[in-house]
């Protein structure tokens, strides 16, 4: 499957923000947005123009898309989903994406960014209910157990994740078992629950227009 395989750093400078992409990076002073706040290229540092309303409403559906690891096909079909669900659409396509199994590792502090936690995913290290997952988009359900794979728990990742996740912070929707190394999904997030600054409504609109 394709994926974006440019620096992603250049996705933070095209957003004008941090997107918190590359993990422990992301705070130290080696994040490029910290001395190239502009776009990338040839004319990054040219004055920007006012963006239109649709430029806005592309710019937070791009936003998403980035923080979320998600190829464009991906995220419409979430998108799909959470306008076919009763509710607000914004934030059923948040929870759509918080729900997807990558996202749900990465918030367990099993991994450092979103981009590990679907390699993590991918190479077979993660039991999903007991069995070993390797779909990154796989979605988890109130009660679903994540953990470790059995053939996974001897390796230096998981040595160098369980030395550091107690310093890690956990969102109330998950519960984590530092001793066992599990997760388990114990309500649906609510907006309030999520701390992804995207503007989900534009999101909407863009969608709608």
């Amino acid at each position: 499957m394709a994926r974006y395989a440019e620096a992603v750093c250049r996705l933070c400078r095209r957003q004008g923000e941090k997107l918190f992409l590359k993990g422990e990076r992301c705070f130290s002073p080696k994040c490029a947005i910290e001395d190239r706040n502009f776009p990338p290229g040839q004319h990054g540092n040219a004055r920007r123009r006012k963006m239109s309303e649709h430029g806005l409403q592309l710019r937070e559906k791009q936003k998403a898309r980035f923080i979320y690891g998600v190829l464009e096909r991906q995220f419409r079909r979430h998108y799909q989903e959470a306008s076919r669900r009763p509710g607000m659409t914004g934030e059923n396509l948040l929870q759509e994406l918080e729900l997807r199994l990558d996202n749900v590792v990465f918030r367990l502090g099993f991994a450092d960014s979103r981009n590990q936690a679907r390699q993590i995913v991918l190479h077979g290290h993660v039991a999903l209910n007991g069995r070993k997952t390797d779909i990154p988009s796989a979605r988890v359900r109130i009660g679903d157990v994540i953990a470790w794979a059995p053939g996974s728990v001897n390796t230096e990742l998981f040595k160098i994740t369980a030395k550091g996740i107690s310093s890690k912070s956990i969102p109330d929707w998950l519960d984590l078992s530092i001793a066992q190394m599990t997760g388990r999904v114990l309500s649906v997030p609510a907006r309030g629950q999520v701390d992804t600054k995207v503007n989900e409504q534009a999101i909407v609109e863009y969608y709608s227009r």
